[in-house]
Order: C-alpha cells, then sequence, then structure tokens
C-alpha cells in the first residue's frame, strides 16, 4: 500500500466496527457505519482497506503486537529450530511451551492468532458482502475490489489451514459462523479464491501494497505445492517465473544483493511478490504501522535499540551456512559435523576472534554474531548485548534491523521498543524459485529444479552482496572496506549435479536450500510439516541444541500432534451449544 493508505488504516480500524450487533436503545453503536453508506464505492474501498490493515495482525484480536505477526517468528521460526525465545525463561512464557513441543489447547498465543487472522477473514468477507450492492462503481472496479478481497480472504485462510490444518470456512453467505464445523478440508476453497484473484487481478496496482494478478498467480501455486499438486504447480510456475511482475510494474528476478530484501530504503523491489507494508513515524505517534509485531527482536543490553532480547538464532541454524572449502556447496547430510565458532561464555571485554572456516555469505545478513559489522552499528559486541547466553544462545536476528545512517527515517521510536519500515515479505521471488524447483523435482525435470536452485546460489555467490569489514571499526558509519567480513565460499551446483543425486537426494538438496535462503522469515515450521519430517529434524534438533543452551531441554517433538497447533480451548468453548461444540480439537490434544 501507499504511504498514505498505510495511514489510513489506523482511522479505518478505528471506524471498522461493522459486524453482526444487535442493536442497544436502536440506536446505532458510536463508530459504526451503516448500510446504506457502506453499499458505496467509497463505502466498499474504506472496508478493503480495513482488509489489508489486519495483514499485520496488530491490534485486531491479538493480546499483543507479537503474538499474531504476520511473519511468523513464533510459530514457523522458533517452533521450526531457526530461532530461540531469547530473553529469559519468565519473559512471554507461553512460547517456551511452543518451541518444546509441549503447548496446549489453553496457551493464550494460539487464540491470539486464530482472532486476529479470522478478523481479517471478516473484514474481507464483509467487502464481498458490500461490493456487489455498491451502485457507483464501474464492474471492472468490482471485480478488482472483490478479487483483492478473496486474494486477502486466501493468504488469512492460508495462514490458519497450515497452523491448525482443519478450521471452519466462514465465508460472506454465512450466517452463523459459530455453527461452522472444521471437519472438512478448506484448501480448494483457498484455491479458488487465489484462482479468481489471479483471473481478475490486474498486472498492476497503483498503489505497490495492493495485490496483483502475478501475487495472487504466486499463492495459488503455493497453494497447490501445499495439496501436492506439483504438476498443475508446475505449469503454473512457469508462467510466473516468464511473465510475472511486481504490482508497481517491475519484471519478477532476484535483487542483486541478498540484503536489499531487509532494508527499508530498498523493498518494494523486483523481488517483493507480496508483503505487508510497514511506514514509520507516519504521524499516528505509535508504531502500530511500523511492524509492531517484531518490537521484541533486537539486541539487548547495551545496545542501541533498548529492547527486547528476543528471537535468537539457533547454533543449529547458523551450522547451516558451513561450506565445503573446495566447492562452496553445504553440508546437507551433516551440517552440525564441526560448530561455527561462537563466544559462548567469552566476556564482551575478552578477547574473541570470529571462525575462520568457510561460510555461505547469507548468514551474516541473517544472524548478528560476535566481532561481525552488525549493519552499521558497529562489530556486534557479543554478551553484552545477549540478555541470557546460557538460555538462549550468542546470536542476535538482523533481517529486520534497520540501519544507523537512516534510523531518522526508517526507525520508529514511539514506544518503549523499535518499530521500522522494513516490510514484513509474505512471498518473495526466491521463495517461488525454490518452490518452483520442488514442482519440477516432483513433476518435471531434475536439470530445471537444479536451474532455479542455482539462481538463488548465484545471488549469494555475488561479491557485490557480501557483508565487508569496516573501513574503520571506530566508526562503522564511515562505511565498508573491500576485505569479506568472514571466509566466504558459495558455489552453484555443477552442470548433471541433481540428476546422479537422484530425485529424493535432489529434494533434500532443495529443501536445505530453503533454509539457508529464507533463514528466520517464519517458513522453517510449515516446511517441515508438509515435508512430513518434523519429527526426526526437530528431535535431532532438540538433541543437539540441548547441548549449547537450557532452553529447549526436555522439548520432544510427537508425529501425529505437532505437525499443527491446537484448536484454542476459548473457541471450541464458544462454538458449544446445548454441550456440543462444532469445533473438533486436533488429534491427541484432548
Amino acid at each position: 500500500m501507499s504511504k498514505n493508505i498505510k495511514i489510513m488504516t489506523a482511522l479505518v480500524a478505528g471506524l471498522f466496527l461493522y459486524s453482526c450487533q444487535d442493536s442497544f436503545l436502536d440506536k446505532p453503536a458510536l463508530g459504526s457505519l451503516s448500510d446504506a453508506q457502506l453499499s458505496t464505492k467509497a463505502g466498499v474501498e474504506n472496508l478493503l482497506i480495513g482488509a489489508y490493515a489486519a495483514l499485520d495482525g496488530n491490534g485486531v484480536g491479538a493480546a499483543s503486537a507479537w503474538d499474531a505477526n504476520a511473519d511468523n517468528w513464533i510459530y514457523g521460526s522458533i517452533a521450526g529450530g531457526d530461532a530461540h525465545k531469547g530473553s529469559d525463561g519468565s519473559d512471554q512464557a507461553g512460547i517456551n511451551a511452543i518451541m518444546t513441543y509441549s503447548a496446549g489447547p489453553s496457551n493464550g498465543f494460539f487464540n491470539s492468532k486464530w482472532k486476529a487472522v479470522y478478523e481479517g477473514i471478516n473484514r474481507a468477507n464483509t467487502v464481498l458482502k458490500f461490493a456487489p450492492l455498491a451502485t457507483n462503481m464501474t464492474d471492472a472496479q468490482r471485480a478488482d475490489i472483490m478479487a483483492q478481497a478473496r486474494f486477502l480472504r486466501g493468504h488469512y485462510y492460508s495462514e490458519v489451514k497450515k497452523m491448525y490444518n482443519n478450521v471452519p470456512w466462514i465465508d460472506e453467505t454465512t450466517t452463523d459462523p459459530a455453527a461452522q464445523t472444521n471437519t472438512t478440508d478448506i484448501w480448494p476453497q483457498i484455491e479458488a479464491d487465489f484462482k479468481f484473484a489471479m483471473d481478475n487481478l490486474p498486472a498492476t496496482q497503483a498503489e505497490v501494497g495492493r495485490a496483483n494478478k502475478w501475487a495472487a498467480a504466486s499463492y495459488l501455486a503455493k497453494t497447490l505445492v501445499y495439496q501436492k499438486k506439483f504438476a498443475e504447480a508446475k505449469t503454473l510456475f512457469d508462467q510466473i517465473i516468464s511473465q510475472g511482475v511486481t504490482s508497481n510494474g517491475l519484471k519478477y528476478a532476484l535483487s542483486e544483493k541478498y540484503e536489499d530484501n531487509f532494508d527499508g530504503a530498498t523493498k518494494n523491489n523486483s523481488e517483493s511478490i507480496f508483503a505487508v507494508q510497514a511506514a514509520a513515524n507516519d504521524g499516528t505517534n505509535t508504531i502500530d504501522n511500523a511492524n509492531a509485531g517484531s518490537m521484541l527482536n533486537h539486541p539487548y543490553g547495551s545496545s542501541p535499540f533498548g529492547c527486547c532480547g528476543f528471537y535468537q538464532p539457533s547454533q543449529d541454524l547458523v551450522n547451516s551456512f558451513r561450506t565445503d572449502p573446495a566447492t562452496g556447496l553445504p553440508f546437507v547430510d551433516n551440517y552440525n559435523a564441526t560448530m561455527v565458532k561462537n563466544d559462548m561464555n567469552i566476556l564482551s571485554t575478552a578477547p574473541f576472534t570470529p571462525d575462520v572456516t568457510s561460510l555461505d555469505p547469507r548468514l551474516d545478513w541473517t544472524v548478528g554474531r560476535r566481532g561481525l559489522p552488525y549493519h552499521d552499528w558497529g562489530n556486534h559486541p557479543g554478551q553484552a548485548w545477549i540478555r541470557l547466553q546460557s538460555y538462549a544462545g550468542p546470536y542476535a536476528p538482523k533481517k529486520h534491523i534497520y540501519w544507523q545512517a537512516t534510523q531518522d527515517k526508517y526507525s520508529d521510536r514511539h514506544s518503549w521498543a523499535p518499530g521500522s519500515a522494513i516490510n514484513i515479505l509474505i512471498i518473495r521471488y526466491a521463495d517461488v524459485l525454490l518452490l518452483a524447483a520442488e514442482a519440477e523435482a516432483q513433476a518435471g525435470t531434475l536439470a530445471k529444479a537444479q536451474e532455479y536452485v542455482n539462481m538463488v546460489r548465484a545471488r549469494a555467490a555475488n561479491p557485490k552482496g557480501w557483508l565487508y569489514k569496516y573501513k574503520n571499526d571506530a566508526k562503522p558509519l564511515e562505511g565498508f572496506s573491500t576485505t569479506p567480513a568472514a571466509n566466504y565460499k558459495v558455489a552453484v551446483y555443477a552442470p548433471g549435479a541433481f540428476a546422479a543425486l537422484g530425485k529424493d537426494k535432489a529434494l533434500k538438496t532443495i529443501y536445505f536450500e530453503r533454509r539457508l535462503e529464507l533463514g528466520m522469515e517464519g517458513h522453517r515450521f510449515f516446511d517441515l510439516s508438509r515435508w512430513g519430517i518434523s519429527e526426526e529434524t526437530l528431535n535431532a534438533y532438540i538433541q543437539y541444541e540441548s547441548k549449547i543452551t537450557s532452553d529447549i531441554t526436555g522439548g520432544k517433538f510427537v508425529k501425529g500432534k505437532n505437525e499443527y497447533y491446537p484448536i484454542p480451548q476459548s473457541q471450541i468453548d464458544l462454538s458449544t451449544r446445548g454441550g456440543v461444540s462444532s469445533l473438533k480439537q486436533n488429534p491427541n490434544y484432548q
């Protein structure tokens, strides 16, 4: 969305109280809008803005901004082994059970996510209810608005589907939402929403944050992959890769520099397929539109961010970026055989030399490590910026961290913890290429699958996008030198490599590349679940990581249970009538 639309979301959220509500002394509720007001072009457009406004999960039912953040840092990355909760054991204790796979239906985080996403669904449904009634719209305008609403509804339902699996389908025709059951698969309805959006949205939009035809196509293809409809997905990916453009008209392409995806100054580039638009210092004197859901996730202690030490990358993730010094390829089968050196139990005042083995350069745009540049904030000092190393390890997150030189424009300090103008990427082009590689390996050719993986790796191998040492460590704002910050060695796969591996090992290689490319972006848990390898992967992670930190000791992933989260008990209770609930709990959570 444009800056103007983003600012309007705060106003719309205040007015958007329309829902099925009982009358009170036959007077309209304060702040509500009449059906006549909503059944106009202006009314429907404002309702659509309200549907977009729910994307970040902030202020739409969640107990706090981070419970339902669109980047899924809790449910996708922490639960997927990319990161620890961070901070200490007593802070946001509900996340502790999520990262040890012991959380039950009464954990409030699950109810917050459920409420926030269904609020987005409700807002999309309200657009779809009133758009056909507006008489001062052209057919083209109506089709565009309805297609955007169905795209957004498809997104929201994708979120609850991958979180909880069987969930109730509620649309604009539903008269009694509480009576809807969750006993049928809703992927077909999600697929239909994205198909409608693809067929009816324009290739470009006037505001970059609005969904376009190719964002819908990308989400549709991803939906097909989740359903293992690989042949259909492959056909669609062929079209997306050859013809797709962003909402602002840029041909889909990987940005030259990996880090450009995680900087407020370079957002909405050719790689951004669909993103939640963030705006800093928007005039509201809050950080509500400034990615407030990540406000906890900055270095702690003496760091310049003030708060709060959450979302610390795992050693397991860091080790994934080790590469063979001869070939520049990852150690797919035994990446934990040699630990990347860390500064556990070493004071910031004591000397420390960072790891000198060969590494994938994407590591240092994903993870903050002791002794290496933390953007332009100086070299990461280690313990001085970590709340409790023994609890959650020595690392800091990096992809959502704003830069010192541009903080006046892209950071937002209107709260006790920072916000920023860095967008939340829902789908980016590298994600599409790696999904396309999966579809090719399953229903196409291994040669094409390798081509897509190599496109992603070739960008990583481009020295223009590497992290470099400072010209002067004492004055990081003077810029970077021409000396790489670490021993970077990364290369593409040689011709015929995937064919030699065979389908199963090629798929394993593709899966590993997704972790490297998309680490700390909220995908990992859901990828492991759909691949069917959660149990062995996450229990191995617990066994390894528990030797380093104390936070996940005793955790255990249970197959047939933990692939999905429990239906929130509060929602089951709300759907109960006459002692019978319309919602059924997921297996093994009773």
